[in-house]
């Protein structure tokens, strides 16, 4: 089991990035970070975009790793959801994890890589989308309802590539 911090969560109700990036994302509220967000087996999380989606339930919340963002960039340019510190999630494709925020660990199938899109260069910078390839962070499938907060966390890798025995 590691230590990681969760640094950032995100919940957003309105799918912001669509249509060309050239015309710039939609209005929105100018903040979706939250504090705390309900998470459900199977849904996603409550009160975002893609909550109880049939398309995405097998890959409703996303996951990325602080490193993989430049300094001035954060979940708002890149719409993922959980931005964590101390572990490479890129790496856990085909695990399932846990994070425990306190009040008892969630958690979840990792399905598949989060792949940055062409948005990435309108929202962090030119060449963005290229530099985040196989570090957009990754799309998960939550396997228990729980509770994630900001602030210090416990990971762990439960069966999947380099699960502890």
């Amino acid at each position: 089991m590691a230590q990681v911090e969760v640094l950032q969560l995100l919940v957003s109700p309105a799918h912001r990035l669509a249509g060309r990036p050239s015309e710039g994302p939609s209005p929105g509220p100018s903040d979706e970070r939250v504090t705390r967000v309900e998470v459900r087996r199977g849904l996603g999380l409550v009160g975002d975009r893609y909550y109880a989606r049939p398309a995405h339930r097998n890959a409703a919340v996303t996951i990325m790793a602080s490193q993989s963002l430049p300094a001035d960039a954060d979940l708002r340019h890149t719409r993922r959801n959980i931005l964590l510190r101390g572990v490479d999630i890129d790496s856990c494709v085909g695990a399932t994890i846990s994070l425990g925020c306190g009040a008892g660990p969630v958690e979840f199938a990792v399905k598949r890589p989060a792949r940055p899109c062409a948005w990435m260069d309108v929202t962090i910078g030119p060449g963005a989308q290229r530099a985040l390839r196989g570090r957009g962070g990754v799309r998960c499938t939550p396997l228990n309802d729980g509770v994630l907060t900001l602030g210090p966390a416990t990971f762990r890798i439960m069966a999947g590539p380099d699960a502890a025995s």
